[in-house]
């Protein structure tokens, strides 16, 4: 029996590992500053394997998509490109955190760290953004606040990597301070809604497969009052 319980459990990191892959191979926005990189539909549902898989395999889940992609398609190896692995891997995490853990405080450093930087010492107001993550987990019961701080957990992490590993200005992290919010709230939309497919669609099958089902997200008539 505990065989096969492991059995499952592989064979739904796999699946979330494919599907992750190949949403991360359809761009939806370019990456301002970031000359031929996009956002890709990954962001939109990139998270959701920590909460539906548990933290621990939702993040290697989403770790073993990003380790393939990288392998696959040929990324030059440098540190930069390794630790860009992990934004969202640790919004995995985040998002699978059911009360305050670790996960919370991580953004909190990508703050220090932001503002250690000579750059981000001068623009040391954007990252206040990363503030939410550990505001929306005194709010682990809402999706959307989950969501939020999922999102912004990446957006720490893949901020602190680039001001670190390319030239900048304070003018520039200014300037997105409001394509920011507008970004990050259509990926927590996104991540919300994506939640909410899955956990409908996956809530047939959970006899076969370890997944964590909400039955206050299964969509229904209840679910939306009717």
């Amino acid at each position: 029996m505990e065989k096969n319980n492991v059995m499952k459990k592989v064979l739904a990191v796999l699946l979330f590992t494919a599907l992750v892959l190949i949403g991360s191979q359809i761009n939806f926005s370019p990456i301002l500053g970031a000359e031929n990189q996009s956002f890709t539909f990954f962001q939109f549902f990139g998270a959701i394997p920590g909460l539906l898989l548990g933290p621990l395999f939702g993040a290697i889940a989403v770790f073993g998509a990003e380790l393939i992609k990288f392998v696959v398609f040929g990324t030059e190896l440098s540190w930069v490109s390794v630790f860009r692995l992990f934004p969202m891997v640790l919004a995995a995490l985040y998002f699978g955190s059911k009360k305050m853990n670790l996960t919370a405080f991580i953004s909190v450093a990508c703050m220090a760290l932001f503002i250690m930087h000579p750059v981000g010492q001068q623009a040391w107001i954007y990252s206040l953004y990363w503030l939410i993550p550990l505001i929306a987990m005194i709010f682990t019961k809402n999706l959307f606040f989950k969501s939020l701080g999922a999102t912004f957990t990446a957006h720490a992490i893949g901020s602190t990597i680039w001001i670190y590993s390319f030239p900048s200005t304070p003018e520039f992290w200014l300037l997105l301070i409001p394509v920011v919010a507008v970004e990050r709230l259509l990926f927590a939309s996104g991540i919300s809604v994506s939640y909410i497919v899955f956990n409908t669609v996956l809530s047939k099958i959970e006899h076969i497969l370890p997944i964590e089902i909400d039955s206050k997200y299964v969509f229904s008539k209840k679910m939306i009052g009717l």
